[in-house]
């Protein structure tokens, strides 16, 4: 058994690849390490008028987070800042685990939605949001063509 005082493993940092050469399939990002791809797993509902998305953002604040609607596209933003003051009244940090750093997600809604249909609600960690379905276009009843 190994302590788990600097992560989930003492040795993750000794054995990692310094200059990414290795194809491992593990990849670490600076803002939240080998974690991230589990950084805003969404949930799509279908309902009978609506799409309801629940994004999960544990750890970022309701002013942290934008949505913004361009182009037909729902973009989700989330970012973090951090100070880079290095030491306290306690002592001076020997390792630090929390970044500044930004990450976003595109869901494709659509041309006819527009911002102020989209409700958004934040809390205990997670956005949800309701988007409105586009209206079905519906086909010609006859797909004939008349040929002269």
């Amino acid at each position: 058994m190994l302590p788990a005082i600097f992560g989930e493993n003492l040795f993750d940092d000794f054995f990692a690849d310094p200059f990414g050469m290795m194809p491992t399939g593990r990849g670490s990002d600076p803002l939240y390490g080998k974690h991230a791809q589990n950084l805003m797993k969404t949930d799509v509902r279908e309902k009978d008028n609506a799409y309801e998305l629940d994004v999960d953002l544990p750890g970022f604040k309701k002013d942290e987070i934008t949505v913004d609607l361009k182009d037909g596209y729902l973009t989700i933003g989330a970012s973090k800042g951090l100070d880079k003051d290095q030491s306290d009244e306690n002592g001076k940090y020997i390792r630090r685990e929390r970044y500044a750093g930004v990450c976003s997600r595109s869901f494709y809604v659509g041309e006819n939605v527009r911002p102020e249909e989209i409700g958004a609600k934040y809390e205990d960690g997670i956005l949800r949001l309701s988007v409105p379905k586009a209206a079905r276009r519906e086909l010609p009843a006859s797909t004939s063509i008349f040929i002269e």
